[in-house]
């Protein structure tokens, strides 16, 4: 039976407030070995994501998780995390040889299933990323930002319903392979909402990918986020953020660690307090700075109910905390300069995370 958007909603903040409150113990797993070497190295992990504009040049290879763990390995990295894919046991042996030599952990990326046809796909990705050696596998419930996706209350129930089910249709695979699902806080969830649909869903192997810079644009303190998300997080997209004002909003842009307003030490202790197995992932987005539009009619669509004194905190926090230069862009750049830039920055994240943060 359908409900509607406000009891939707209701019923997950009701669902999260238990959650944020109890033991997260009955989620908690041994830690991995490649999790506690990695935490005693201090080495930080790279999300592909971090070279998206690589990644889409064909002749850098990155398509090949291969050549992008091997080119990360060259730069010191603790681990990667990487869509797999659907590969054949030459495919599994190759990855596992690969991951053994570097001495580097590995996590995947899969898509939820779309539907009951769809289930064979994400059981196969799921089935290569343990066979890779993988034991968490990061997800996502929307590829885009919700205040950009949808223009009503309706369509965002909508969207709401088909994610509850494929996280239903998902559930049992992920429990039958022994792998642990992230879900990533991805511009779409508001913690209250997240939370509540991790009770609804009951699963030990099904928790957090927690990104330290998205839900800044859904209004949310960003160590409050970490502070909530901490006890369900199996894995990180570790970023700093920088922000400035714009006529209809605020602008948000990943940058080089130690160079935003992020204060990350205090999220790594909070994360390691809660769960100290899991990997911190550098997701350093080179682009052009993401407007929040959090001034414009079409932005509440899905808001109704948040209050007026989030918006205030957040233009406060905006206007206290604003990058004293403008905010980094790469839209007029050359694509060699566009790539040198992406390289830069993520260089520039794990030295200064090796020298500041996991010293």
């Amino acid at each position: 039976m359908s409900i509607s958007r406000r009891q939707f909603m209701k019923k997950c903040a009701a669902a999260a407030a238990p959650i944020i409150a109890e033991s997260a113990s009955a989620m908690a797993d041994e830690p991995t070995k490649t999790a506690e070497r990695d935490h005693q190295t201090g080495r930080l992990g790279i999300v592909i994501h971090s070279y998206g504009i690589r990644r889409g040049h064909r002749p850098s290879g990155f398509a090949d998780p291969l050549v992008f763990l091997e080119y990360c390995r060259k730069l010191g990295a603790g681990g990667v995390q990487v869509s797999l894919g659907r590969g054949d046991d030459a495919f599994v042996g190759r990855v596992t040889d690969a991951v053994r030599a570097s001495g580097m952990y590995l996590e995947g990326i899969a898509g939820l299933p779309r539907d009951q046809a769809d289930v064979a796909r994400f059981n196969d990705e799921l089935r290569t990323a343990k066979e890779c050696g993988a034991t968490v596998v990061r997800t996502v419930m929307l590829s885009g930002r919700r205040y950009e996706t949808f223009d009503s209350a309706d369509a965002f129930r909508k969207f709401a319903d088909r994610s509850w089910q494929s996280l239903v249709l998902a559930k049992p695979v992920v429990e039958r392979h022994g792998v642990r699902l992230a879900v990533e806080n991805h511009k779409d969830w508001r913690v209250p909402e997240l939370l509540g649909i991790l009770k609804r869903i009951d699963s030990p192997n099904i928790g957090v990918t927690l990104d330290t810079g998205n839900s800044i644009a859904l209004l949310e303190e960003p160590h409050e986020v970490v502070e909530a998300y901490a006890p369900y997080t199996f894995t990180l997209h570790f970023k700093d953020m920088a922000v400035a004002e714009y006529n209809d909003g605020f602008l948000l842009s990943e940058v080089p660690l130690g160079t935003g307003f992020v204060d990350l030490a205090r999220i790594i202790k909070l994360v390691r307090d809660k769960r100290p197995e899991a990997n911190f992932n550098l997701e350093m987005i080179t682009r052009d700075p993401l407007r929040v539009p959090c001034l414009g009619t079409k932005y509440w669509a899905t808001f109704a109910d948040l209050p007026a004194k989030e918006l205030a905190r957040t233009l406060a926090m905006v206007r206290d905390t604003a990058a004293k230069q403008p905010l980094p862009r790469i839209s007029d750049l050359s694509l060699d300069d566009k790539l040198a830039r992406e390289d830069e920055n993520v260089r520039a994240s794990l030295q200064f995370a090796r020298q500041r943060l996991f010293a």
